[in-house]
Parts: structure tokens; sequence; C-alpha cells
């Protein structure tokens, strides 16, 4: 019999907010995180907007050694950081003295790329001959796993400290990852989570492919839009989302606090088949992996109380709306309540899964479901086939025990995880 698996920390370094509690408030009243970008406009970007994350640069030493933060160029690293040892800390776990390992506690923790301003210099200075100019933590910086290898020191865990990389299907990824590893008895507890880099050397690349907004560039918070009728590309994000997950038994042992249950979930891939490609799901696979979650899960689709959606906002969130009806055998008032917190911070990327599950898991701990911003024209082909209540422009307070969260990525990849309130008299 598999373990059974909760969340005992959680962590957050979004665009709008950093830490669970400022997160949390911006959750709960709409705050957008988008903001105007002149650099973007200096180096002549259609979107000159994004979602970046507001560090205050003393908050840096507390993640990081002095040394570290001399040559530190990779910001998905310090969102990362900050994300999972906050998480850590928050699941009431001490850090491990520099004489022992934590053998019980692993890390996954998830990146698309990882130090490309570190990575720009590297190149200018090799290619001028000035290799012994790279410093020493030109690797660490630049490679995928450097952020799971940074978590990992400072941490002391001596389980699997890994990294995964699965475009913006990543961040679910990662806690599906962990929960296994949990579920099955190799580790006690796993530190999940993923993290994304920010600047135009990241977000360029999607400026080109004509697929962000162009349109909002001088009214930021507006311009993130997902299921409208306008919507005509997603605003980039950056940023990082953790949490902290341990087998039930470990964290009763440890009268730990829990906010919520992982039941498990599904992942797969379209193939690039059936009109799926690199950049658009397989609508059959999507469908595939929502069902597979619910059968691996024993969650029948009226149990949901609120899904939170991938809804990029772009011209596929039709596409998603309708392969959730079709997965769920659900429609108008019997849909579940939908939202997309992409409307407050952008698409994060390789990140936005696990920060739109640590939204997802406060939805449950504060019964209550978000609202998508920018929701004052909803396509009328999501209109089609749900009710318009059940898209909610504002905070509702509800009770919330099941939240299904999906994530679909380049490559046609796909992952779907249901997350439940913990309810200790049913051990």
């Amino acid at each position: 019999m598999k373990r059974r698996v909760v969340v005992t920390g959680l962590g957050v370094c979004a665009p709008n907010g950093i830490g669970i509690s400022d997160f949390t408030e911006a959750i709960k009243k709409g705050i957008s995180g988008v903001r105007y970008h002149q650099e973007l406009a200096d180096l002549n970007f259609g979107c000159q907007i994004a979602g970046q994350p507001k560090i205050p640069e003393e908050m840096l030493s507390t993640y990081f050694s002095p040394l570290q933060l001399r040559d530190m160029d990779a910001t998905g690293i310090m969102y990362g950081m900050i994300a999972g040892v906050d998480a850590w800390k928050d699941a009431g776990l001490s850090i491990m003295s520099k004489d022992d390992v934590d053998y019980d506690s692993g890390i996954i923790f998830g990146t698309s790329l990882l130090g490309a301003d570190k990575f720009r210099k590297a190149i200018y200075l090799t290619d001028e001959g000035r290799v012994k100019r790279l410093g020493s933590t030109t690797v660490i910086q630049t490679m995928a796993s450097g952020i799971s290898a940074y978590l990992g020191g400072y941490l002391g865990a001596g389980n699997q400290v890994t990294t995964n990389s699965s475009a913006c299907t990543t961040g679910t990824e990662s806690i599906l990852m962990g929960y296994d590893r949990i579920a099955n008895g190799y580790s006690k507890r796993m530190l999940v989570g993923g993290c994304n880099d920010s600047g135009p050397y990241i977000w360029g690349g999607f400026d080109a492919m004509r697929v962000l907004n162009k349109k909002h560039n001088y009214q930021p918070e507006a311009g993130s839009r997902p299921m409208q009728t306008d919507a005509s590309g997603f605003v980039p994000g950056s940023g990082a989302g953790a949490l902290l997950l341990e087998s039930l038994e470990s964290a009763l042992n440890r009268g730990a606090y829990i906010y919520a249950e992982i039941l498990g979930g599904a992942v797969n891939s379209g193939g690039q088949r059936q009109n799926g490609s690199m950049t658009a799901p397989n609508s059959k696979a999507v469908q595939r992996c929502i069902k597979d979650a619910l059968t691996n899960t024993y969650v029948k689709p009226e149990m949901i109380s609120t899904i939170n959606g991938h809804l990029t906002a772009t011209g596929m969130c039709p596409t998603e709306i309708k392969n959730w009806s079709t997965a769920l055998g659900l429609a108008g008032k019997e849909f579940p309540y939908i939202n997309s917190l992409k409307s407050m911070t952008g698409h994060c990327l390789a990140a936005a899964g696990s920060i739109e599950s640590v939204a997802a898991i406060i939805e449950i701990e504060q019964n209550m479901i978000f609202g998508n911003v920018n929701s004052d024209d909803i396509h009328q082909d999501i209109l089609d086939i749900v009710d318009k209540e059940r898209i909610p422009s504002k905070t509702l307070y509800r009770e919330v025990d099941i939240v299904a969260k999906a994530s679909f990525g380049f490559g046609d990849v796909n992952c779907c995880m249901l997350f439940k309130k913990y309810l200790p008299n049913k051990e």
C-alpha cells in the first residue's frame, strides 16, 4: 500500500508577492505583479511588460553567503532559493549542521534554463580568449541542476537531489515526481518546485515567436487576459514556487502543520500527433491525462471544488476549457469553478506550475477560490461550455475540498495533479 503524502511547507517568490503572507493577500485581492519594463522597450521588444519578483537587496543575504552573492547572475537560482528555503523552514524543519547529512530528505526542483546572463558573459569572454576570467561560478550557475545543487548544499539533503525540465509543465511535474518518491517509500520528505530566470534573454525567443501580448504596454496590469475575447498572447513572467512534501506518518510523528494532502495525478505526452505539435497540445492526450489523474486518485469529476488551469491567455484557452469539459463530462453550472493565476503573474514558464500549485494549496487551506482579474469579456466559445458564474472575477469564500491543477508544456507534455483538504479524523 502506498504511503499518504501531505504538504507541510510552502514557499513562493512570485511577481505579485514574495513569501506566503504577501502572496496570499495578493491573490485574495487580485493584485497583479505585471509591470512595464523600460529595458524591453529599449531592446525593441514588441511586448514590453512582464511579471518579475521585486526582491529587496538585503533579503538575498539570508539565503546566500557574501562570496556567492559577489558573482551571482542567475535570477532563477535567487528565486528558487528564496522559495525553497522558505518552504523548508515553513514546515518547521531545521538546517542540518555541516557535519551531518539528512538522508531522509530529497529535492526535485525544476527549471527550463538557468543563468542566461551568466552564460552570455561566458560566451563573450571565451570568444575573446579570456577563459581564465570566467570565474568559478559559471558552471554551477548555468547548469540546469544548479538550483537543486544550491538548495541541497544549503539544507544538507541526502536523498535524491535532482532537477526536472519539461517546459511549462516542469513545476507541476516536480510535485508528482516528489509524491511518487514518498508514496513508494523511497523518501520521508521531498522539497519540490520550479523556478525560472527573468530578463530579455529568456523572454526574447517568445517575443520573436509572436506569442506575447503587445497591446497593453501602457496598461501592464491589464495585459494578462486568460479566457478573454481580446486575449492576444501571454505576458512573460518569472519566479519560483516550492512545496515541502512529507509522508503522513512523518508529519504526524513530529506534529507538523498540514496544509493539504496530495492525492496524486498523471503525466503524459501527446507525441506531437493528432493536431498536437511542439507548441500546441494534442487535445486527446490532454483529456487522457486529466482522466488518468482522476482514475489514479479515485476522484470523481463532481468531487472537484475548483480547477487551477494552465490558461495562458493565448488562443488555446477555449480549447483547454473544452478539454476539461470533455474529460470531466461536466458543463454549464455543473462544471467546477475555474481560475488562472496567470491573470495576476503572467506566465512564469517553468515556475508556473509550482507557483500556481502553491496558490491551489492556499485555496484549500483558506477555503477560498481566488478571482480571475481582467475577466470582463469572456470568450464566447468558453461561455458556450461553462456557466459564467464558474469563472469568478473576485475571490469567493466557500468550502474547498479538492483542487485539480494542470499544466501543459511545449513539446506536447501534460501533467495533472489532485490536491485535497486533509481530514485528521480519516487517517
